[in-house]
């Protein structure tokens, strides 16, 4: 259930108990119009970041309202030690000049669940987005970078085709970041071997990003990470997706344009791939068109001309196409760069691309927020002991599901 939703639910008092715990060390700054009557008294702030906050909060009927989040960077960095500071000021001196180093710790220090790095890599986050709108006002408010998501099943050829289009784009005085996601690389790190001679181009960094299992693991840290690739002066970011599965819905919600690579196979290999995923495809490319392969890649090619007809349009501007590609000869990958810039060209003048990237960031929003909620509350001690006990009478049919919730609803609330 999402927090809009639980705003109507009957458990108010829950998540009413639950925001004062998660967000105690905001300042909620009220529009002057509004009258709080009784309200809700705020914990004491968190003072190591030098945030203040408000004596009373919003009641719950009216938690709906819109409030005023300010937390401006001078309060931020007051509450930080000398070490801290001189830590934040070196990470960002060294991302806006290029340094790969620092963009490779900065990218570690927003991915570690130490609490207090969590902070730091908020404030530096907070320096780079300020640094950020001011870059893209010179630039006549148009993005830094593209921001491309690519996915696909196994055996499309990923790996080769971002090599080969990799050092295409550098070679043509671009500068690509490769973030691939892999919930299977919170065990493993990642494989960036696989992508041996763009790994050693200057201009290139490959980044695995870990999800560490959960979905909102690819929003919070590859959007992040994306922010601070565009401060080190990337300007294509390539999101790779490794299979085709939820991970692709995330990545769709923070890129520009989506790619779908499809490998020159029959019906029956490629029934894995969700209706979804394909809607919200930008652009399919059929992949190792070469050799014997070029009549059944043909032959794919035209069959999802057709299927994209027959799809609801995601945009009113741009009709996704169908080409045919190969890593190995070459073929194809220029006229498909040409065709993403067209695509860029065409949303940025509708203004598609700004209310796009303006969507995604309320959506990022509410997804964190969720998050948060959902694992703050999993893990009180009292909610905690509780859960394997009442999923084991869910599973066994002594307990209704929607009792066991109560249960645990209660359980968190009578803590207060």
């Amino acid at each position: 259930m999402n927090i809009p939703m639980l705003l109507q639910h009957p458990h108010r008092d829950f998540l009413k108990v639950l925001l004062r715990t998660l967000y105690r060390r905001y300042h909620f700054i009220l529009p002057s119009s509004t009258h709080l009557r009784s309200g809700i008294p705020c914990a004491q702030p968190f003072s190591s970041l030098g945030l203040h906050h408000a004596k009373r909060m919003l009641p719950s009927n009216v938690l709906t309202r819109k409030l005023c989040l300010q937390t401006t960077l001078k309060e931020q960095t007051e509450g930080l030690s000398d070490k801290e500071q001189r830590l934040v000021d070196e990470l960002y001196t060294g991302l806006i000049q290029g340094q790969r180093t620092c963009l490779a710790e900065a990218i570690t220090l927003i991915e570690s669940t130490h609490n207090r790095k969590k902070e730091l890599a908020q404030v530096l986050l907070q320096k780079v987005l300020v640094r950020h709108r001011e870059q893209e006002k010179l630039n006549k408010g148009k993005p830094l970078a593209f921001r491309v998501g690519l996915s696909g099943p196994p055996g499309a050829g990923k790996s080769t085709f971002i090599e080969y289009f990799g050092k295409m784009l550098t070679e043509r005085g671009h500068k690509l970041s490769v973030l691939a996601v892999d919930p299977s690389s919170c065990t493993s790190g990642g494989d960036k071997t696989r992508m041996t001679e763009l790994s050693r181009d200057m201009n290139a960094y490959i980044r695995p990003s870990p999800t560490r299992g959960t979905l909102g693991g690819v929003t919070r840290t590859t959007n992040e990470a994306v922010l601070l690739c565009e401060g080190g002066g990337y300007d294509i970011i390539l999101i790779e997706t490794v299979g085709v599965g939820q991970s692709e819905f995330a990545v769709a919600d923070m890129v520009d344009m989506f790619v779908l690579l499809l490998p020159p196979a029959g019906g029956d290999e490629l029934q894995g791939i969700k209706r979804g995923i394909i809607e919200m495809a930008d652009l399919v490319a059929i992949t190792k068109s070469d050799g014997d392969l070029v009549v059944p890649a043909r032959r794919i090619q035209a069959e999802y001309v057709s299927a994209l007809k027959l799809l609801r349009r995601r945009s009113g501007v741009w009709r996704p196409k169908v080409i045919r590609i190969s890593a190995r000869s070459g073929e194809g990958i220029t006229e498909m760069w040409d065709t993403m810039k067209e695509f860029q060209d065409v949303m940025l003048a509708s203004g598609e691309l700004t209310a796009k990237r303006q969507k995604q960031q309320k959506v990022w929003m509410w997804n964190l927020i969720q998050e948060n909620v959902v694992e703050h509350f999993r893990t009180h001690p009292t909610v905690r002991e509780q859960i394997p006990l009442l999923e084991k009478r869910v599973l066994s049919g002594a307990l209704s599901p929607g009792l066991a919730a109560d249960l645990l609803l209660k359980a968190f609330k009578s803590r207060d």
